[in-house]
């Protein structure tokens, strides 16, 4: 953890006090409120992945202050609209830090914002939590000391689909992919078609196609797609733009010539409904499903589930999983951190540093936090299927994937780790297999 000397009147001050000398612990005077600034989509195309989560976000806060609050702190929510642009997503999350005294960050949903969103908060030195944003770029490329991933990365989230997919289809010969033209759906490509060149080096990649974010019509990627007809369609894209691509896709005809694999699109299923046709390859960023095999009979998570369904009239998705994790790391750190100072409030310094090693639980399985930040996260990848009692696809044929063995270890690109892969690992990496019930 970085140090800097305080100086006031010209005077250097060093922080180490006499207090802390004698062996008195350092501590923050307790605050009246908790405030949690949380960047999501409110508006635009990926507001139907960005509502779900705040109504997570104020269940959970209701929740935590019903029993009392963090510590005996309740906790104040601010939010901030992705869909408001770059420019004024960074302006309103520096107010809320300067100004209104936030202490704690969820920012982003967007790799694109995330990459923007991280040096912030470490400029200004308030913990982060990059509660949804996959790039892994970020932790692999620059080390923090306040930012932190709650969830996995890009690497794990991409790799599962492919285990899944060379597993349950492994005769396919050519593939195409079509992924939102930014951070992400660069990257996430990047990972698969690197991972993909070692493990098959006979499949050709007959398309590479990256419309712009937010787009609303793919009729000439579609159109690419019929006249190519490749074994398989990737797409890593998400919320409305996943939606419009499926739909499209679907009028043409394309899901009867090509096996689709949509590593994000757990988040699509109940948004979709008939559209999306059965034996597709769906993803779930991380384990989170509202029928998770190894969860659902849980109370907690029965509970949660019941709690969003009577708020929001559908069963909560992935990115609602995502924020449910980030609310579990906050009380735990601060659970840790105030064990750490004697039972007093901890400082922001020592807040994170009690994020490394910290171990917490959502709605999936147990995570922890590694020495560079990020969080391991188990994967959930199944095959679609049309099951009575719902009027969308569910998903069945699933395998839960341990996260680590999916996973860059620390130190290491992700792609360079990849490079090292021997022609059979994917196939190799062990799962449990779930069918639906």
């Amino acid at each position: 953890m970085k140090f800097k000397a305080l100086y006031l009147g010209g005077v250097l001050t060093a922080a180490l006090s006499a207090a802390t000398l004698t062996g008195a612990a350092w501590a923050a005077d307790k605050p009246a409120e908790l405030k949690i600034g949380i960047t999501t989509y409110s508006s635009g195309s990926a507001s139907v992945f960005g509502v779900p989560a705040r109504h997570a976000a104020e269940i959970l806060a209701e929740e935590i202050n019903a029993k009392g609050g963090v510590n005996g702190v309740p906790l104040k929510l601010y939010f901030i609209d992705e869909g408001a642009g770059l420019e004024t997503l960074m302006t309103e999350y520096r107010r809320l830090v300067e100004d209104e005294g936030v202490e704690v960050t969820f920012a982003s949903i967007s790799s694109g914002v995330c990459n923007k969103m991280a040096p912030l908060a470490e400029d200004l030195e308030v913990v982060n939590f990059m509660w949804d944003c996959g790039t892994q770029r970020i932790l692999e490329d620059d080390k923090y000391d306040y930012v932190f991933r709650t969830q996995a990365n890009a690497t794990p989230e991409v790799l599962a689909p492919l285990a899944y997919l060379l597993k349950a289809n492994p005769d396919f010969k050519t593939i195409a992919v079509v992924n939102q033209d930014y951070a992400w759906g660069r990257d996430s490509w990047e990972i698969f078609s690197n991972a993909l060149k070692i493990q098959r080096p006979d499949v050709k990649v007959v398309a590479e196609l990256f419309p712009a974010f937010g787009a609303a019509d793919f009729s000439t990627e579609v159109s690419r797609l019929q006249a190519l007809k490749p074994d398989v369609i990737l797409s890593t894209s998400w919320g409305g733009d996943l939606d419009t691509f499926v739909r499209q896709a679907k009028q043409r005809g394309l899901f009867e010539t090509s096996k689709f694999v949509l590593p994000l699109a757990e988040s699509s299923l109940q948004r979709l409904g008939d559209d999306l046709p059965e034996g597709v390859i769906v993803g779930a960023r991380g384990d989170h499903y509202f029928l998770h095999p190894e969860m659902r009979d849980k109370e907690k998570f029965k509970t949660f589930n019941e709690k969003f369904k009577a708020r929001t009239g559908e069963y909560p998705i992935y990115s609602a999983a995502h924020m449910v994790q980030a609310f579990a790391a906050l009380e735990a750190v601060y659970d840790k951190a105030i064990k750490a100072n004697g039972g007093e409030w901890p400082t922001k310094e020592q807040v994170a540093e009690a994020m490394v090693g910290l171990e917490f639980q959502g709605l999936g399985r147990p995570l922890v936090i590694r020495e560079d930040g990020q969080a391991v996260e188990a994967q959930l990848v199944g095959t679609t299927a049309k099951r009575d009692g719902y009027n969308f696809k569910v998903i069945d044929k699933m395998e839960l994937y341990d996260g680590k063995d999916l996973m860059a270890p620390v130190g290491e690109n992700s792609l360079k780790w990849i490079a090292k892969f021997k022609p059979d690992f994917l196939s190799k990496v062990p799962s449990t297999s779930f069918s639906h019930k």
